[in-house]
């Protein structure tokens, strides 16, 4: 198994893990390999450092050091993908008729609770005007677009 370092056209960073070098550049070629953050496509290969057993590293390894931390754009994107998580677990997908759905809840034409699905800006005007608040929310590519 081979892992490696990526990273998107907008900087988001991730691991890759494939079984060979040839899968990942067969994947990539492809179009196969996205960001898991916004779904692009454009993905370059890191450079990543080798684990290589030396001697002497037995002695290092019992000497305690530095614990690294993931940067602020890592915790940041590791937070949005528990968000993420968290609004698909919570609400019903309603999809294109999220619109229809928010204002039967509204009025009390169907039980109170969270949905998501797709609505146009026409549409998320329309349910503001009547004072319907919602919120849009991006999702990755591969969950069905932006949900509201």
């Amino acid at each position: 198994m081979k892992v490696f370092n990526l990273r998107c056209a907008h900087g988001h960073g991730f691991e890759g893990w494939f079984a060979s070098e040839q899968d990942y550049a067969d994947q990539s070629a492809r179009g196969l390999v996205n960001c898991p953050l916004c779904a692009d496509s454009a993905i370059e290969r890191l450079p990543s450092a080798p684990r290589l057993n030396l001697s002497g590293a037995r002695e290092q390894a019992a000497q305690p050091g530095p614990v690294v931390q993931p940067g602020p754009e890592a915790s940041m994107e590791a937070m949005w993908l528990q968000a993420v998580q968290h609004v698909l677990r919570s609400t019903e997908d309603v999809g294109a008729r999220f619109s229809e759905e928010a204002r039967r809840i509204h009025y009390g034409e169907s039980e109170r609770r969270g949905i998501r699905g797709q609505a146009t800006d026409e549409q998320r005007a329309e349910l503001a005007d009547e004072g319907i608040e919602v919120m849009q929310f991006p999702l990755p590519k591969g969950l069905d677009g932006p949900t509201h």
